[in-house]
């Protein structure tokens, strides 16, 4: 805990004023502390009440819109007693208020410290959690010690009147890796997840039917909300890009997935308990994959997870206002999000997850947004607002640009859309060696979406196509002739060039949730063509629908 307060300390007390410094202060605690929500409230000496001027984990809609009096709830009658209130159950508390507009009643446990400079408090730091527990002794000194470092920096800022936000900081480079070509210049607009699959307890519950009910409600709220994603993006990707959508749909199809969340909810957990359980199942086995294509669709599940958490703990993220050169920032960026800003004003993409494969990159690309993933460490509050660079090519990105960048890089743009106009006109062109040597440009391939792409780069075939991705994103085995409509698509998207076709290549790292492999060696024992011979049921079916889709 010492360590993580110092970091923490360090990095509010370099916040550029008052609200990034209360921005960092509630991520950072709700990390360190694992809880589901941290809160800051600032006293208004004005009105004498204590206002909610910061959270992650309830209603972010309402900041500066909600207070509290003195002795007012839980949070008053820590300012009123200028002293920690650490309690388990908060409904068993006579002081405790619920404020609708916030959305707390469903969080049990309560940790409140005040914040205390020269003998006045000047707010409350909060925790709060959905089991009932009482935070252990050192989580209770670890934010009374934080509090006294926000004291300081609260005073400070009463004093000099920097309440509001400013925006004079210090120019600052961070590295990801290139997620879609390009470079952008914008303001930074953060997206701050609303649910957190991680953060959700388990729960026992007696009523079954009412939590197989709820859950099958918000898988059909998903559904719905994918499919509106995809129709709103329809006129700006191709019908084969579309097809990332289809994935989503897939595993909210009855299969694999929502069956072992209703197993679970059977077996007396609550529905969130129960997702957050079948999702890490899933999580675990993509973790385990070597190859980096297929390891990445782990966020495609998370952001499933997440989107259904959602849906049953009936949370909506609130609006923001995107201006028209947007740069949209976030931890882990979804369909979702994307889809929400006006594809006239996104400007560039940055990401704290992912890589170029994933379905974001993908989709950034066929969008052309530049587009930055897997940036490390980013401060996401304080750059939030702020001016941003994106360079898609280098896998770079420049927050509070300097003059001299901002022209460097808009140059470099400028130049870069010179030399991709030129490329263009060689994309037909045959490759040839400067000896005279022919050879040829082939691509990898196992989903539909990367038909476009390979194509407008010159790809003069398939070397590789990797048929087990379709098993991976099914709920069963797919039928022989779900299999010749897939290899058929495939086929005539490339006609007349040659595609080279790999039978099913399983084991190992790349696993199949409805056919699980024992082996003590899974790496060199049974798997890839040892299993298809094992199994020629499966293996003829598939020779079969190959040949079938080559027809003609």
């Amino acid at each position: 805990m010492l360590e993580a307060l110092r970091r923490v300390v360090q990095e509010v007390s370099t916040a550029p004023d008052l609200t990034a410094a209360l921005e960092v202060t509630v991520d950072r605690v709700r990390s360190i502390m694992t809880t589901e929500v941290c809160s800051v409230y600032l006293l208004d000496d004005k009105q004498n009440r204590y206002v909610f001027r910061a959270t992650r984990g309830l209603n972010q809609s309402v900041v500066g819109k909600v207070s509290l009096g003195i002795g007012e709830g839980l949070v008053g009658y820590v300012a009123e007693r200028a002293e920690p209130l650490n309690v388990e159950a908060v409904t068993q508390h006579p002081r405790n208020q619920y404020i609708a507009e916030i959305g707390e009643d469903e969080f049990n446990a309560f940790l409140g410290v005040p914040i205390i400079h020269q003998g006045q408090t000047l707010g409350v730091l909060v925790v709060q959690q959905r089991d009932k527990r009482r935070f252990d002794e050192s989580e209770e000194a670890f934010l009374v010690t934080l509090s006294a470092q926000l004291a300081g920096l609260i005073a400070h800022a009463k004093v000099t009147g920097l309440l509001a936000v400013s925006r004079r900081k210090s120019s600052r480079t961070f590295t990801g890796a290139p997620g879609a070509p390009g470079v952008a210049l914008g303001v930074a607009i953060v997206i701050y997840p609303s649910v957190d699959l991680s953060q959700v307890p388990y729960r026992k519950v007696r009523n079954v039917a009412r939590e197989v009910d709820r859950f099958t409600k918000a898988v059909a709220e998903t559904r719905a909300e994918v499919e509106g994603i995809a129709k709103k993006m329809a006129n700006d990707l191709r019908e084969d890009t579309l097809g990332l959508f289809d994935a989503y749909l897939m595993m909210l199809d009855e299969g694999a997935i929502p069956k072992e969340v209703v197993q679970g909810i059977k077996k007396g957990q609550w529905a969130q308990g129960a997702l957050k359980q079948t999702i890490e199942t899933h999580l675990a086995r993509f973790d385990l994959m070597e190859d980096a294509y297929l390891r990445e669709r782990s966020n495609d599940l998370r952001e499933l997870g997440n989107r259904m958490l959602s849906h049953l703990e009936k949370r909506n993220r609130r609006r923001l206002h995107f201006p028209k050169d947007t740069i949209l920032v976030g931890d882990d960026l979804s369909l979702s999000d994307l889809a929400a800003v006006p594809r006239e004003r996104l400007k560039g993409i940055v990401s704290g997850r992912g890589s170029v494969n994933s379905h974001l990159a993908i989709l950034a690309e066929a969008l052309g947004v530049p587009t930055v993933m897997g940036v490390q460490d980013l401060p996401m509050p304080l750059i939030d607002g702020g001016d941003i660079i994106v360079d898609g090519f280098q896998g770079v990105i420049v927050t509070a640009p300097t003059n001299t960048q901002r022209q460097q890089y808009r140059k470099r743009a400028e130049e870069e859309a010179e030399l991709t106009r030129d490329l263009e006109g060689l994309a037909a062109a045959p490759c040839i060696t400067p000896d005279g040597h022919r050879t040829r440009l082939w691509v990898n391939t196992g989903l539909f979406s990367d038909v476009a792409r390979s194509l407008e780069r010159g790809a003069e075939g398939v070397g590789l196509y990797r048929t087990e991705i379709h098993y991976m994103m099914s709920e069963a085995f797919p039928t022989e002739e779900e299999q010749r409509q897939i290899y058929r698509a495939h086929l005539l998207a490339f006609s007349p060039r040659p595609v080279t076709m790999r039978t099913l290549d399983i084991g190992g790292d790349k696993a199949l949730p409805y056919f699980p492999i024992q082996e003590e060696n899974p790496f060199l024992g049974w798997r890839g063509i040892r299993v298809s011979l094992d199994h020629p049921e499966i293996f003829i079916a598939q020779i079969r629908a190959m040949i079938r889709a080559s027809e003609g």
